[in-house]
């Protein structure tokens, strides 16, 4: 909205605006009042914002207005003056009024007919006096009959008498101004004016002086267009990066003024050097070139200072600006919970349940496009919570709680993060219903469910379409949506935690960034180019030995916190050419998408970033594991990696078997190739004992964990020898070497069997089945093991 748009709107359209502003304040104050009827303040402000919007509406000739207005401000007078006390058919009423007040002044929302508002009056005067207790024949209703009949007369189905005197309708006199038609602009405290007067000379004044409203402190808002404080944005952090630009030519200028000191060195050197008898003008060509270089030093040394303190001028002022910019686009959290306390409210006496909502951190401050994003996820979550977390008052009181059910919502920053917690003191998780939703979705064996921890038991419950409900209901489902809200809360680059205590309640707890447009990221090279990697995806960023590097199922794997994850070229992601480093330490950084979890090895670590969000071009379209761009700080561009993209890329990858090897030991220059062993074992512990002994001899080693993994790894990978047991899961050591004789390309490659089976049946099976060798481990050591490696295939390197 411009000041143009100001001056040329019509008293309809502002009056729009002051029925957004008042509303909000009644909305407010009369759930505040329906935990505390006589606060006074709150009966003042909701008094004063009903007060505001009957003189407006008069103004502006909205007769409807005017009616609904005028009721509601008897109804709280009276509550003021302490002739009514206000009970929950009060407040409902009175919010009531509130959305058909915002309704009349909403164009095109809705049609309010004269049965709306003649309905609605007549409810309202109803509770004033005493409710309709009989019928037209004087018979008592009962209490369903007395809350239809009042619930009709609200919708205008019953065209309702006057329960006061027709005069009572007449022309109402002239009210005082509103607050946005005023004249002079006073702090919200000032008092209303009694005086009557013509409205037009205010508005015309008011309208006049642009777009200009009374805030607290004196201050001044000025409303601006979105595009506008975006381009703004996008100014300031180029202006930023700009400045950035002259540190390269500071460095010059400092290698240059060290040259010339040692210029000047080597001129005292030739000094030196030349005897007290050099001709008269070589000594003056001598002294010239000392004249004109000490000038040159002095010179440089004065740009170079003031070079450096421009750039430090610039680059705070730079910094300044955009810090300023950047805050025109905070708002506080308070922006995404309007109607939310209201919509609690009303969820809960629908449902037949008392539930409060209290709000901590209404002030912190976020970004607008964060917010706007958030309305939805936290909307579900509190639906969620009033459906399905709180339990009805009887079945709390036998809980020993109270009736009411209380649901925390708590903003605050951390760490350059914006954390949302919502916290209720309901039911929790039923985790038993939840194991058995699971298994009767054929989601997970009954075995397998029965030992999940809560923890993962929890994560079902974000996983599409999941639910504990055996009916969809209009209002909830504690599951139903939540990966909806996993997906948006996602998609601005944040995380979602769920805890529970059985019978005390549930707590969401959110990460988001508090604005999208800067992010903190790992700069990583990649194929001689530069990557961002969003720190809110990364688990942690480490080295990897080569020799840490195990080869599962045809995968590359490596141990990482009690489990094994696999391992990606980064290079091979987006496309970039392999790196020819023989260094034997890989650089990978460990990104996390739930359960997920992978590392994605890349050349280098640049180091950690703030990075200014540039969108990419929408005629690109979605680029594959790309999100934005950015630029650094000596103005080179790099790319934000979408994690969420990649890790899908990376699911690709590993389902069709298309992953290329990392292993930077086969890039050795200086060394002859050295022989390679798998090692299949089930055991974890023979599995290990048997690789570190041929590591230590100098053979390249891979596992495999069962007999289908180790049929895998040979088909994918090209070794010397394999070392296998027998008994194994999905497939033993017998059928493996089974099949590998029967395989063209794997018919030759030596075999040796490791069992503790050690009966002359059992190693005869194994060598008819085509072993080379056979060595039981009740007889195994070290010696034995290599002794028999040597004999077949060799010295590792030999």
């Amino acid at each position: 909205m411009t000041p143009d748009w100001m001056r040329d709107a019509s008293l309809f359209e502002l009056f729009t605006l002051e029925a957004e502003a008042q509303t909000q304040v009644l909305s407010a104050g009369l759930l505040a009042l329906e935990r505390n009827p006589t606060q006074a303040d709150q009966l003042e402000a909701c008094m004063r914002a009903a007060h505001s919007l009957k003189g407006a509406a008069r103004i502006v000739g909205v007769d409807a207005g005017v009616s609904v207005s005028h009721v509601m401000e008897d109804c709280l007078v009276s509550a003021q003056e302490g002739r009514l006390s206000l009970k929950p058919e009060h407040i409902d009423a009175l919010l009531m009024g509130t959305d058909l007040l915002m309704r009349i002044a909403t164009p095109g929302a809705s049609d309010v007919g004269p049965s709306d508002v003649n309905g609605y009056v007549a409810l309202m005067n109803d509770l004033l006096t005493p409710l309709v207790t009989a019928t037209p024949l004087g018979e008592p209703l009962s209490a369903d009959e007395m809350l239809l009949a009042n619930a009709q007369l609200l919708l205008g189905a019953v065209s309702p008498a006057p329960a006061r005197p027709p005069e009572y309708y007449a022309p109402l006199p002239v009210e005082p101004l509103p607050a946005f038609l005023m004249s002079e602009l006073e702090p919200e405290s000032a008092p209303l004016p009694d005086t009557e007067a013509d409205p037009e000379p205010a508005v015309k004044n008011n309208l006049a002086r642009g777009e200009q409203r009374p805030v607290q402190g004196s201050e001044r808002v000025l409303r601006v267009t979105a595009e506008r404080l975006n381009s703004l944005l996008d100014l300031s952090s180029k202006s930023l990066v700009e400045t950035q630009r002259l540190k390269p030519y500071l460095s010059a200028m400092q290698r240059v003024k060290r040259s010339q000191s040692g210029a000047s060195r080597a001129l005292d050197s030739l000094e030196a050097l030349l005897d007290a008898n050099v001709d008269p003008d070589a000594q003056k060509a001598l002294e010239e070139a000392r004249r004109l270089l000490s000038e040159a030093q002095h010179l440089l040394i004065q740009q170079t200072a003031d070079l450096d303190e421009f750039g430090w001028q610039a680059g705070q002022r730079a910094q300044l600006l955009y810090d300023t910019a950047l805050a025109c686009r905070m708002r506080p959290f308070a922006d995404v919970l309007v109607g939310q306390a209201r919509m609690v409210r009303d969820l809960g006496r629908s449902l037949g349940k008392q539930v409060r909502l209290e709000i901590d951190g209404e002030k912190t401050q976020v970004d607008r496009d964060v917010l706007e994003k958030l309305e939805a996820p936290l909307t579900h979550l509190l639906r969620n919570a009033v459906d399905h977390g709180i339990e009805f008052p009887e079945q709390r009181l036998a809980l020993g709680k109270s009736a009411e059910g209380l649901i925390q919502l708590k903003a605050s920053h951390q760490a350059g993060l914006l954390v949302v917690e919502l916290i209720d003191d309901g039911g929790g998780v039923d985790l038993d219903k939840l194991r058995t939703s699971i298994v009767a979705r054929k989601l997970s064996p009954a075995e397998t469910a029965a030992q999940l921890s809560e923890e993962e038991l929890l994560s079902f419950l974000f996983l599409p379409g999941f639910s504990m409900r055996d009916k969809v209901t209009e209002v909830s489902g504690r599951g139903v949506g939540l990966d909806a809200v996993l997906h948006m809360v996602r998609q601005l680059r944040g995380g979602v935690e769920l805890e529970q205590r059985a019978g005390e309640g549930s707590h969401f707890h959110i990460e988001v960034p508090l604005t999208l447009s800067v992010v903190r990221s790992l700069v990583v090279e990649v194929g001689g180019e530069a990557y961002a990697f969003p720190l809110a995806h990364i688990e942690r960023m480490r080295d990897v030995q080569a020799d840490e590097i195990v080869q599962l199922e045809g995968r590359q794997h490596f141990w990482h916190e009690e489990r094994h994850v696999g391992l990606v070229a980064a290079s091979q992601l987006l496309n970039r050419p392999q790196s020819q480093s023989a260094e034997e330490v890989l650089k990978v950084v460990v990104i996390r998408e739930r359960d997920a979890v992978y590392g994605v090895a890349v050349e280098r670590f640049i180091g950690e970033r703030t990075l200014v969000v540039l969108p990419l071009d929408p005629r690109l379209g979605k680029v594959q594991d790309i999100s934005a761009g950015a630029l650094l700080d000596d103005g080179s561009a790099v790319l934000i990696i979408d994690v969420e993209d990649m890790l899908r890329s990376v699911e690709k990858l590993l389902n069709t078997g298309r992953v290329e090897r990392i292993d930077r030991r086969n890039r050795q220059m200086d060394a002859t190739p050295r022989k390679r062993v798998l090692v299949v074992d089930d055991s974890l512990t023979v599995r290990e004992l048997e690789r570190k002994l041929l590591l230590s001899r100098g053979y390249e080693v891979g596992v495999a964990v069962d007999g289908m993994d180790g049929w895998n790894a040979l088909r994918a990978e090209d070794f010397d020898l394999l070392i296998t047991d027998i008994d194994m899961p999905r497939m033993d050591g017998i059928e493996l070497v089974t099949l590998l004789r029967r395989d063209s390309r794997l018919q030759s490659l030596p075999v040796m069997v490791v069992s503790y089976k050690d009966r002359e049946e059992d190693r005869r099976r194994g060598l008819d089945a085509g072993a080379d060798y056979y060595l039981a481990k009740a007889s195994f050591h070290d010696d034995a093991l290599l002794d028999a490696v040597v004999e077949l295939i060799g010295d590792a390197q030999g």
